[in-house]
């Protein structure tokens, strides 16, 4: 595989976001509560990130288990209690295992008519998957989130690192309109697959609540807010001259407890009243995309 290490080299299309918008904004809420690796579901072994770190194996570990089902359980309502009082749509992030094991986090996201992209079937890397196995795997998962949802995802994003294979699979199986395995640019892109242009939407892992995590990064719910509010409005001032596109990473466990959940009020309250942001479902920002850029003949 070729590496792009150009980009746009600062050469950027003449596209432009809805309302005259300088940046669009997609805020993704990571759903994996129940798709977490876990022995009692009768994987391998256990999930070992966390908010406590302490590997336990060969038997279930509850910990563990209790820490990711405080996302189901109160993250979920809280993180979309505060984007429903802003009136920030959604795309959710979701393993396909997950949402079999939380039915009603599909069913409210259909009715709030938030976008559900496919993270896979487990909370996994597919780096080195079996090639049979990956394909299985997608097939399995779009065709479960389109019964719990009632939709068929037209995005993806895997955990961590893809298989060589894996975009050729997802423009294989049909229905994609992009993925978001990709963290090298501010921008939607697009490559060739199997002979064809396939649109790329890059995520973030800086602009994200895993950093909570990460001992020299976020601490407070200011921390995340503060952070983010510096890369939308560099984001925002590059915008007067191009387009550029913001993602911001969520999680039900992590951003969702009440120590860390004013940060995501206080992010989005920033970005509504500075203005200029077009706050869109992922699945819209690549449709405009395709529209207004499509790719070249």
């Amino acid at each position: 595989m070729t590496r792009d290490l150009r980009g746009y080299a600062n050469n950027y299309p003449d596209v432009h976001w809805p309302e005259g918008a300088r940046v669009a904004v997609s805020f993704v809420l990571n759903i994996e509560e129940g798709a977490e690796l876990s022995i009692s579901a009768g994987d391998e072994r256990n999930e070992t990130v966390y908010e406590a770190i302490q590997p336990v194996g060969q038997v279930p570990d509850l910990n563990m288990e209790s820490h990711f089902e405080y996302g189901s359980r109160v993250g979920y309502w809280r993180i979309t209690g505060v984007a429903q009082s802003h009136g920030v749509p959604l795309t959710l992030n979701a393993c396909a295992r997950a949402l079999e094991a939380t039915p009603w986090i599909g069913e409210d996201a259909a009715t709030r008519g938030y976008e559900v992209c496919c993270h896979g079937w487990r909370w996994e890397p597919h780096a080195g998957m079996e090639e049979a196995k990956e394909r299985a795997l997608i097939a399995k998962a779009v065709e479960t989130i389109r019964r719990v949802h009632g939709k068929a995802p037209v995005g993806w994003h895997t955990k961590s690192s893809t298989s060589v294979n894996t975009r050729r699979l997802l423009v294989e199986h049909g229905g994609f309109l992009y993925d978001s395995d990709a963290y090298n640019d501010d921008l939607p892109y697009y490559v060739e697959v199997a002979g064809q242009p396939h649109l790329v939407l890059p995520y973030a892992f800086d602009t994200n609540d895993m950093r909570f995590f990460d001992r020299h990064a976020f601490v407070r719910g200011a921390d995340f807010a503060d952070y983010s509010i510096d890369a939308f409005d560099w984001l925002w001032g590059e915008g007067a001259h191009s387009p550029k596109m913001l993602s911001i990473g969520l999680h039900t466990r992590i951003i969702g407890r009440a120590a860390r959940i004013g940060g995501l009020a206080i992010l989005m309250r920033h970005i509504q009243q500075r203005g200029g942001a077009w706050i869109a479902r992922r699945e819209d920002i690549a449709r405009h995309w395709l529209a207004h850029c499509p790719p070249k003949a």
